[in-house]
């Protein structure tokens, strides 16, 4: 029996039809990858695997936490940059990845390949020393360096990290040498801080459980204003060092992603972020709640972006042929 054309067409087209609408799944379909470019451990690592485990929920999956440690806390944006723009792998975007690409060849653009999701938090840093050292100031490490050129060890979570460019003008641009000794994170660093392996380390306040502990001396911070949780530690600005030097970090997903799947982590983890037990947990390392929604965190990945160049320009760290 010979159908109507109008009924062959309409055959034709709902066949068409029928493998998009099969192939349209609701987001997120599968456990969410979530890559941390620190060491396991660390304060930023705990705080990060807390704020997965309350957002799972909210996303109807659970979001797995996968550390890739070392090169200054830039070995997420290799995968962000290959992996598939569905929203089911995502990655912490620090403070760093702004700077590399000034300082070394990296294959990878922080802005170009990335998807903003939402700023979480930021880390203010310090200056510590074993408990037991003889060093009581800033000034001593001066005394130090000058002293005796080149023995001085000073650890950091990194090369280009912000404590290394922060060493950088306070100890090289001063003409004094020091023994640059980089880290994969900041539970690796306290610890070979706290059994004198290295004479001083330079991070972030991950640190506090430490300093509170008395394990770790902080001489003094990065941050604009004296830290309510010392307030008998000056900052760097107090004693005549222009130099404030804050790392905001959030989420970020490869380029592309669907705006909808945007939204839909964002809610997610903004949800997440505000229960008391994430804001407690980041009261432990002396650190707030500094949210950006996606446009507006977009805008601050660009600008300072641009202002590192500056920076790294400034500091005469451009890496040869940049």
């Amino acid at each position: 029996m010979n159908l109507p054309r109008r009924h062959l067409l309409a055959a034709a087209a709902a066949a068409l039809a029928a493998p998009r609408h099969a192939l349209a799944q609701p987001f997120p379909s599968k456990p969410i990858t979530l890559w941390v470019p620190w060491a396991a451990g660390g304060a930023t690592d705990v705080s990060i695997r807390l704020l997965a485990e309350l957002a799972s929920p909210l996303l109807g999956q659970r979001v797995i936490v996968e550390n890739r440690g070392g090169a200054g806390g830039t070995l997420a944006m290799p995968i962000l940059q290959n992996a598939e723009p569905d929203g089911h792998t995502i990655a912490q975007i620090p403070q760093p990845v702004l700077r590399v690409p000034y300082t070394q060849k990296v294959l990878w653009d922080p802005v170009r390949d990335v998807t903003p999701i939402i700023q979480i938090s930021g880390v203010t840093f310090g200056v510590l020393v074993p408990a037991a050292s003889a060093f009581q100031s800033l000034e001593d490490l001066f005394a130090f360096a000058r002293s005796r050129p080149g023995q001085l060890s000073i650890a950091t979570n990194g090369v280009g990290t912000t404590p290394h460019l922060v060493l950088e003008e306070l100890f090289t641009q001063r003409g004094l040498k020091y023994i640059h000794v980089p880290y994969k994170g900041t539970s690796e660093l306290t610890l070979a801080v706290e059994s004198a392996q290295v004479m001083v380390g330079v991070n972030s306040t991950g640190f506090a459980p430490l300093v509170d502990g008395g394990q770790l001396r902080l001489l003094a911070t990065f941050a604009a204003q004296r830290s309510k949780r010392w307030p008998k530690v000056p900052t760097l600005k107090e004693l005549g060092f222009p130099i404030v030097a804050m790392s905001p970090w959030g989420l970020g997903g490869p380029r592309g992603m669907a705006p909808s799947v945007v939204a839909t982590l964002h809610d997610a983890f903004h949800k997440a972020m505000l229960e008391p037990a994430f804001v407690a947990e980041l009261a432990k390392y002396d650190q707030e709640l500094d949210y950006r929604g996606p446009a507006e965190y977009g805008r601050w990945l660009r600008e300072q972006y641009a202002r590192e160049k500056i920076n790294v320009e400034r500091m005469g760290l451009t890496r040869a042929g940049g």
